[in-house]
């Protein structure tokens, strides 16, 4: 029986359940990775070369062969599907959300797919398919990830625990997101070559209090007003359906201090991945999508107000500051 009396808890007002209420919860996303790995006894692995370098980590682990492939201009694979055997697996990553009808081709014709779906929070299976999800890409949470697979492990996990994770989210909510940065890192680095554990209370707390129709909305409201005014000028070509709640927008451009004049501006722009320069070649596709695109937030603590700031400034409208 829980306490009684005292002292208040963080107090959460539950708005729905869960948007993943049937999928397994644990505690990041390289964990459910490993959780698939293991249960499918995978003898090989596939990764495209545009990835987030934490994906290498249970492959790794697990002392499973990785074989790298490259992915063309519409983020799909170069790739001979007929060398792929039966214990294999085969990772894409839907990416920034966009790419759920090529995600459905796939699980339709491809049994060895593990889908990652960190880019892609909204996006449920199609076929049954093994699919991985990561709430902090999407929410202010410091953890916490969500599988959906028809193999279940018979191991046992411990609950993890993410109340000493929290400083950065607390940090920018009360000061500012500078002065919270380096906790973020912090506690950032602490999920490296942690245990597959279930979810934390904590975090399965806030994801439960979460206004999901709200946040998709406000996604897919911002990514609209963003791309009316830079689809002609962006190199890639994206067509946002009605299914889709993008992560982010990306915008491929030639204009190499467009980044720079965004961060003297305090808008953050991620960059994926630092790493694709480290195994790609200049010139390569992987390397001109790390090098090149600017990957405009769209999420949903912003409005119209400030994506139009971010055009200003992209447009050269916008007074910088120094």
């Amino acid at each position: 029986m829980k306490s009684i009396g005292g002292y208040f808890d963080l107090e959460l007002t539950s708005k729905s359940q869960a948007y993943h209420v049937n999928a397994i919860a644990l505690n990041t996303a390289r964990n459910a990775f490993e959780y698939v790995l293991t249960t499918k006894k995978t003898k090989k692995v596939y990764l495209p070369y545009f990835t987030c370098e934490v994906m290498l980590e249970p492959v790794r682990k697990l002392n499973i062969p990785i074989y790298f492939y490259s992915i063309d201009e519409n983020l799909e694979p170069v790739f001979d599907f007929n060398v792929i055997e039966e214990e294999d697996a085969f990772l894409y990553t839907n990416y920034f959300g966009l790419k759920n009808k090529y995600v459905e081709y796939l699980s339709s014709t491809l049994k060895q797919l593990i889908v990652d779906n960190a880019q892609a929070f909204f996006t449920k299976p199609f076929n049954n398919e093994p699919a991985i999800y990561s709430a902090r890409k999407f929410f202010g949470v410091s953890d916490g990830a969500y599988l959906y697979t028809n193999v279940k492990s018979a191991s046992v996990f411990d609950r993890d625990l993410s109340y000493s994770r929290m400083s950065h989210l607390l940090i920018r909510k009360d000061v500012s997101a500078e002065d919270g940065y380096k906790d973020f890192v912090e506690n950032d680095r602490s999920l490296e070559n942690n245990e597959v554990k279930h979810m934390s209370n904590l975090t399965s707390a806030i994801l439960e209090s979460l206004d999901y129709d709200h946040i998709a909305k406000k996604r897919i409201d911002n990514y609209t007003f963003l791309d009316s005014a830079l689809n002609e000028s962006n190199l890639f070509k994206f067509e946002l359906k009605n299914t889709y709640v993008p992560m982010l927008y990306p915008y491929w451009t030639k204009d190499m201090d467009l980044k720079k004049r965004l961060l003297s501006n305090r808008i953050y722009c991620p960059t994926y991945w630092p790493n694709v320069k480290q195994w790609c070649e200049p010139g390569s596709l992987e390397y001109k999508f790390t090098d090149e695109v600017v990957y405009l937030p769209t999420d949903q603590r912003y409005g119209e107000k400030e994506m139009k700031v971010i055009l200003d400034i992209i447009f050269g409208n916008y007074e910088y500051t120094r």
